[in-house]
């Protein structure tokens, strides 16, 4: 059983996303604020954190910030503003998906299926990556970690299935519309803009190691360029 961990300072809220949650299988630890969360993600080692933006004493984004310093976690957003941009922001501090309030328990339980089944190597194209690597690009697919040369790289979820795809076939151009139907589940609209926002996370990690293998291919998409 998935345990997950659920912040939002709204006990109404959590009362009806941990009953969705109960009800469909899973564990439920809960916390009513940021300084909570890390207490509650330290003791429980939870298997993906639902996670909300606006909270007292410590915000979702600061959150997301100290976890993503050694773990990578599933975390959903929950956002109580309907903007684009603050979907993005919370996608390049590293989370893996969002939804936004009011939401309905139903899309939040699929929410959180389809980066449980991401995290449990249920990928479409799973089947022919046991060994992927290209140069001094390898992927570990059955512990889900990324290595440059000898340095691992520390990667969310969404961010492992994105370096997957581009390894299922190095040089191939994939349209954003690819990474769409590989990375996310498929009954839910993901813009351009999310999957450039995690591209940008994934190329900046690639910088500090001073490497640059993903190439854009303009008005088309991504490829994985050389890796020597």
């Amino acid at each position: 059983m998935s345990k997950i961990l659920l912040v939002d300072d709204d006990p109404s809220i959590r009362d009806v996303v941990r009953f969705a949650l109960e009800k469909d299988g899973y564990g439920v630890i809960e916390a009513g604020n940021g300084v909570e969360a890390l207490s509650a993600f330290a003791a429980k080692n939870p298997d993906l954190i639902i996670l909300d933006i606006m909270m007292p004493e410590m915000d979702g984004t600061e959150v997301c910030r100290r976890i993503r310093q050694d773990s990578r976690v599933p975390i959903v957003f929950l956002s109580s503003r309907d903007d684009e941009i603050d979907r993005v922001l919370g996608l390049e501090l590293g989370g893996d998906d969002y939804v936004t309030k009011p939401f309905s328990p139903r899309e939040l339980l699929a929410r959180v299926r389809a980066v449980l089944r991401r995290g449990h190597g249920e990928a479409s194209i799973q089947e022919v990556d046991a060994n992927l690597s290209h140069g001094k690009l390898r992927l570990d697919r059955e512990e889900y970690k990324a290595y440059w040369g000898e340095a691992e790289m520390v990667l969310t979820l969404t961010e492992f299935g994105i370096l997957r795809t581009l390894l299922s076939k190095p040089g191939k151009v994939f349209t954003r519309d690819d990474f769409m139907a590989q990375a996310y589940d498929a009954s839910r609209y993901v813009s351009d803009r999310t999957i450039d926002s995690h591209m940008r996370r994934v190329r900046r990690k690639f910088a500090d190691m001073d490497a640059h293998p993903i190439e854009t291919v303009h008005g088309i998409g991504y490829k994985l360029g050389s890796c020597i």
